[in-house]
């Protein structure tokens, strides 16, 4: 068994904003000739998260309107008060719903692809967005 590492780099302009990034995941497998193992994916960010879901831009509507109902973006936070006036910190509605949504995904891998059923894919999901970030990744390869 090996452990090898990778990053995978994520900007967005957006707000809010869920992206799709199985192909990125899936190229780094093929980059470190992945063919049994799997993969972990982790966020450091804690106003971002990273799940597995359906690949619909609809559905990652559903989503966002979801999220902003359940969890609104101004609300009367503790952290935003006690942050007020501060760019970029008013944030809390961001940190709660990373809570809900995680931190990491783990995937197996066989025969040098991913594992993931029919209807799902890697999304990233940015709470506080117009920033660039990395995602971590770490992949047990089986020799």
């Amino acid at each position: 068994m090996e452990i090898l590492w990778d990053e995978i780099p994520v900007f967005t302009e957006e707000y809010l904003k869920v992206m799709d990034i199985t192909d990125k995941v899936q190229q780094i497998i093929r980059e470190k000739k992945v063919n049994e193992g799997s993969i972990l994916i982790y966020n450091p960010h804690v106003t971002s998260a990273i799940t597995v879901n359906e690949p619909d831009p609809e559905l990652w509507d559903d989503l966002l309107e979801a999220y902003q109902r359940l969890v609104p973006l101004k609300a009367n936070y503790k952290h935003n008060a006690k942050y007020r006036g501060i760019p970029r910190e008013e944030n809390a509605h961001a940190h709660i719903l990373n809570t809900f949504i995680g931190q990491s995904v783990t995937i197996p891998v066989r025969e040098g692809k991913l594992l993931l059923g029919t209807w799902q894919g890697v999304l990233y999901i940015e709470l506080d967005g117009g920033k660039r970030r990395n995602l971590i990744v770490q992949i047990t390869r089986l020799k």
